[in-house]
């Protein structure tokens, strides 16, 4: 073992320490709040800039007095403690104004995905029980389309919040102003507690449409505490670089709530760009990134400079850098931490790569299992007894978290959602487990302060994640399932050379006297009815679907197969990038997938 990797490891030591004093339990009757906490950053650093948005930015105290004026006008309009708003807006400094306000006044804030459209866009509107729904002018054509659905008459009232487009705030909404009004932060922000819920973000489960998780103000701040003290370590001097989602929680907690809770500056993109990244980051003296493995890859594949790693960024933190592109990574762009973790928003067990060691998602104090699970059949093993099985070091297995009053399993809006996620009497009489859904292993990552490490490996059952999201197969499956040419459908995830996640694919039986499908059609329904990443890449035409003894639909030969053209007889289509419609996979373009050049 090298001296300098045991000095280098002791060294994370103290913040590791600090990281246990930030999160100790605290009683949920706890005064405190993100919106708290930005209010402490503006009375500490006023004049700091707080936020970076295209050609705009505020300070700490512009950013916190909109966000009080805007809290005003959305008292003014009935919004009370309790009460929860939809927002349905890209990034930019208006999402974090609103997202403020609804904080500041006890509000619980829906965070609902600006992909969504029609059914599933109302239903996560509905679900949530929301009394308001604020959205951009960006996103009104989607809006417009369910504002008058039945499942959202307890909307009192739809709020238009201007962009840079020349839309109108259209007749059935009322534009949100605050320009005037008491900059003064209000009276109830003193009263939220860690224990209230904050938000809702949503999540693509097994059971079909998205699921609305539980995040209180402890989670938020728990997991911000992670990123500023453990992941990118960062102060009131640094800039954020952000162009994830801000309605997922990897951007919102670890690059937002660092900011909130420390200072430091946000550089906010609408979305991401390969090609700006450099330059952004040059210009603005970003030295923080929070990334997705995805985006590293994009990064990876444009062209190489002499000076890519002439850059000031030190650190980044996010999830799905795999091990196949880290080091090269790291290199090429001259980073010096990675911060890796592992997490979802709505469970009990998360990791955090805080010792700086590659290729792993770190380590956690959390209780957890890894056991035996067969993904041939997609099924948990048990033993005789019927109890479940750990794994051995180094092998793959499903992961679990212990619930237990320190690690609460907050879950969903739906009881029988969350009930779902938990397995009990697993080990013993009267356990229970949060199942993650996901496959992962212990690794030796030498020198690690007698802390064992972990790797991800793979997602099970019946969501995959593409495109930075996950993708039930349930619900891209009714809706192949509602085209009239379809007689039923078995959806999953298959690998693409130089693409992280998996891209669906779906295998499909034909209506009795179809005899072949009309791509046309169904190219029409699936882009009607399914945001770009669920929709499947990759079709295949069968006479009949493989069901188990119980008539559950096996998945395992289809995976494998893929697209193969050499394993596959039967009809494969695939939905080329850029492309609307389905057209039949050839050779040439098989060719293109294979050397990892299909652009996906």
């Amino acid at each position: 073992m090298k001296v300098s990797e045991v000095v280098t490891t002791l060294a994370e030591a103290p913040a590791l320490l600090r990281i246990a004093k930030e999160i100790k339990p605290k009683p949920t009757t706890h005064c405190d709040s993100f919106a708290a906490r930005v209010e402490g950053v503006a009375q500490r650093f006023p004049d700091r800039k707080a936020v970076i948005f295209e050609d705009r930015s505020l300070t700490w105290s512009e950013l916190n007095a909109a966000a009080n004026r805007c809290a005003a006008a959305l008292k003014t309009r009935g919004l009370r403690r309790g009460d929860t708003v939809s927002i349905v807006m890209e990034n930019r400094i208006e999402f974090l104004t609103v997202l403020l306000a609804v904080n500041k006044l006890g509000a619980i804030s829906a965070l609902i995905n600006t992909n969504l459209t029609g059914r599933a866009l109302t239903h996560c509107i509905s679900i949530t029980d929301s009394s308001m729904c604020i959205f951009g002018e960006e996103r009104c054509a989607a809006v417009h389309d369910v504002q008058d659905a039945e499942e959202l008459t307890a909307i009192n009232h739809w709020l238009f919040v201007r962009d840079l487009g020349p839309a109108e705030c259209p007749q059935w909404a009322t534009v949100l102003t605050y320009d005037s009004g008491s900059a003064d932060n209000p009276g109830q922000t003193r009263q939220n507690t860690i224990g209230n819920t904050a938000l809702y973000i949503f999540t693509s489960g097994t059971t079909g449409l998205p699921k609305a998780s539980v995040i209180s103000n402890r989670r938020f701040l728990t997991a911000a505490a992670l990123s500023y003290l453990g992941g990118i370590k960062c102060c009131e001097t640094d800039c954020i670089y952000l162009c994830l989602p801000l309605y997922h929680g990897t951007g919102l907690f670890l690059g937002v709530g660092a900011a909130f809770a420390t200072g430091a500056c946000m550089f906010i993109r609408r979305r991401f760009s390969a090609s700006n990244f450099l330059r952004d980051t040059r210009e603005h003296k970003t030295t923080c990134f929070i990334y997705i493995g995805e985006l590293c890859r994009y990064l990876l594949n444009i062209p190489q400079q002499l000076d890519d790693s002439i850059n000031p960024i030190r650190s980044m933190m996010g999830n799905g850098l795999r091990p196949d592109v880290w080091h090269e990574f790291k290199k090429r762009f001259g980073i010096h931490r990675i911060a890796e973790f592992y997490g979802s928003s709505e469970g009990n067990v998360a990791f955090v790569n805080m010792l700086n060691k590659d290729c792993t998602v770190g380590t956690t104090t959390i209780p957890l299992a890894l056991v035996r699970y067969d993904v041939e059949t997609d099924e948990i093993v048990r033993d005789e007894k019927g109890r479940l099985i750990r794994v051995t070091d180094g092998e793959p297995g499903l992961l679990l978290g212990q619930i237990t009053p320190k690690t609460v399993f907050e879950g969903y809006t739906s009881k029988e959602a969350t009930e779902q996620k938990v397995l009990r009497d697993a080990f013993e009489d009267g356990d229970a487990w949060f199942n993650t859904g996901d496959l992962m292993k212990t690794i030796n990552v030498g020198f690690a302060l007698g802390l064992p490490h972990y790797q991800f490996v793979d997602r099970v059952g019946d969501t995959f994640r593409w495109k930075s999201e996950n993708v039930s197969t349930n619900e891209v499956g009714e809706v192949i399932n509602g085209h009239p040419q379809v007689s039923f459908c078995n959806v999953y995830g298959v690998e693409i050379p130089r693409a992280d996640g998996r891209a669906g694919m779906a295998a499909l039986v034909l209506a009795e006297g179809i005899e072949s499908l009309d791509t046309h059609s169904f190219s029409l329904h699936i882009r009607k009815n399914l945001p770009a990443y669920a929709r499947p890449v990759f079709l295949r035409i069968q006479r009949d679907l493989d069901t188990t003894g119980t008539f559950k639909l096996v998945k395992g030969a289809l995976r494998k197969q893929a697209y193969d053209l050499q394993q596959v007889d039967d009809p494969l289509f695939v939905l080329k990038p850029r492309s609307e419609n389905y057209e039949p996979l050839d050779k040439a373009f098989l060719a293109i997938l294979n050397a990892g050049d299909a652009g996906y």
